[in-house]
């Protein structure tokens, strides 16, 4: 049997990447075998065919590492959080008296 080599780290202060997944995605890939793997055991435990787990946690594993992958190469190293923050943002912000305005400190002058 030969012996596989993976490469991870690419260089310094450079992102951590591993087959085209870069960054956090490892971590939520991690997180989301973890899940199939109990999941494989409770239907195990259940008393599921193993053959019907295996195909069921195949196909799920499957369908996670393709998504995964898909945001790793849509949003990139920082873009998902980005993502997330813009969407937290109101499209405008509405003031409909002076009130605010009124009761704001005045900036002190330390120009002298």
């Amino acid at each position: 049997m030969a012996n596989s080599v993976y490469e991870i780290n690419k260089g310094i202060n450079r992102p951590l990447e591993f087959r085209g997944i870069r960054a956090q995605y490892i971590l939520y890939l991690a997180v989301g075998l973890l899940a199939l793997f109990i999941l494989f055991a409770v239907m195990y435990i259940v008393g599921i065919s193993v053959y019907i787990c295996l195909i069921l946690v195949g196909v799920s594993g499957f369908v996670l590492f393709s998504w995964v992958a898909r945001l790793s190469a849509k949003y990139g190293e920082h873009g998902l959080l980005k993502a997330a923050g813009f969407r937290q943002v109101p499209p405008a912000i509405h003031c409909r008296t002076r009130r605010l305005f009124l009761t704001l400190a005045p900036i002190p002058d330390n120009s002298v």
